[in-house]
């Protein structure tokens, strides 16, 4: 019997089912935040095993606005700090004081000045733009090549550099000048300047002739994401644009997705952070620290929550002047001051000062006093021979 060959079926249409929902991301609460942030920031315990080179490489620059917090910065951070060692590594020219993130003063590795300088520098030309109208008829390439000139001949301060680019454009502004000598070059603080204890003014030169090796090209920001979400993670796309002051980095966020985990904060901001990175419980304890002026551990984050509690917003600043501050509890809790008694040249006391903006239990004030004397007593005293410990009234800012 011959078969008759069969008719192709028509495929029955397939039922599309619809697409499972892709899992929400795990919401990471304020004091999650918080303590991941301070692991990263070598502030949930002292890192024993970073160099003071490796510390500052690590927290990709420390805030250097005066010359003291990048000592007090990394007092709180290493287990066994030595000022000289930071000393030397500038004299060394190893670390170097330059503009960079949010134009502000900031210590780096060699390398890290000669790779996120150039990567800001789009936030230095917006700067450079608020002082256009000192700058009508001067030739800002010109002007580069004259300051950079008069800077690689001798390290100028800001004043010399002035009277060095006035006489070529006589009805710009003085100042205007000089800031966009500063914008269109790296230019960095030459020692003295910074030295524990022997710091003297600002004089500039470039970093290319104070390091003796070339700027780097423009870096694709990539390796900076990474190392900053190591340094201040799990963070959102603002927190680090805030941190830089840069823009329109979501791309690069979204180019570097599949190599990274997302998460949410509480109010449903999606965070950012390498996969393998720490993030301890929320209940680890976190010890008191002493941190200085300008800490970027403050600033470096578009919601400073996870460390600054709302109440308090904006009472560690008056005018431009920012207090040092303390952490209780892994948050904001009040500010700090040293004072030193004795003349110039001469030994007398030293107090130091906590005002609290909460009323502190006797066990805080403790572990504070303890994080005072750890300053006090070891290589960070101040040239006393005796010191005082004191807790001011709770305070309003």
């Amino acid at each position: 019997m011959t078969k008759t060959p069969s008719t192709p079926s028509t495929p029955k249409p397939t039922s599309v089912q619809p697409k499972a929902k892709a899992q929400a991301a795990p919401v990471l609460s304020r004091r999650a935040l918080n303590r991941a942030t301070l692991d990263r920031q070598l502030l949930l315990r002292r890192s024993a095993h970073l160099s003071v080179e490796g510390a500052v490489a690590h927290l990709l620059g420390l805030q250097a606005q005066n010359v003291k917090p990048p000592y007090f910065a990394l007092a709180a951070r290493l287990e066994e700090f030595d000022p000289e060692d930071l000393s030397g590594l500038l004299a060394a020219r190893d670390l170097v004081r330059i503009v960079t993130m949010r134009s502000t003063i900031h210590l780096h590795t060699a390398d890290d000045a000669l790779t996120l300088r150039p990567l800001v520098q789009g936030a230095r030309d917006r700067e450079l733009h608020a002082f256009r109208k000192g700058l009508t008829g001067v030739d800002l390439g010109e002007l580069a090549s004259l300051a950079r000139a008069a800077v690689e001949e001798e390290p100028r301060t800001m004043k010399q550099l002035r009277e060095v680019l006035l006489p070529r454009w006589p009805d710009a502004d003085p100042q205007s000048l000089a800031v966009a000598a500063r914008c269109s070059l790296p230019l960095v603080q030459v020692t003295p300047r910074g030295l524990w204890r022997r710091s003297g003014q600002v004089a500039l030169t470039t970093a290319e002739h104070w390091l003796g090796r070339p700027s780097e090209p423009v870096p694709a920001p990539d390796a900076t994401v990474l190392r900053y979400l190591a340094a201040f993670g799990p963070a959102s796309v603002k927190d680090m644009q805030i941190w830089a002051g840069l823009t329109r980095l979501r791309e690069v966020f979204e180019r570097l997705r599949p190599q990274l985990r997302t998460f949410r904060d509480e109010s449903g901001v999606e965070l950012f952070d390498l996969p393998d990175a720490s993030r301890p419980d929320a209940d680890t304890p976190a010890p008191a620290r002493l941190l200085p002026e300008y800490d970027n551990l403050l600033l470096s984050h578009a919601d400073r929550s996870r460390v600054v509690p709302p109440d308090y917003k904006g009472r560690t600043w008056k005018g431009n002047f920012s207090y040092s501050v303390f952490l209780v509890d892994g948050f904001l809790a009040g500010v700090w001051r040293v004072e030193e008694g004795g003349g110039e040249g001469e030994k007398g006391s030293a107090v130091l000062t906590f005002e609290p903006f909460g009323t502190l239990t006797k066990a805080q004030r403790h572990e504070l006093t303890d994080e005072a004397e750890r300053l006090l007593r070891g290589p960070m005293s101040p040239a006393t021979t005796t010191y005082d410990i004191r807790f001011g009234t709770v305070i309003e800012r």
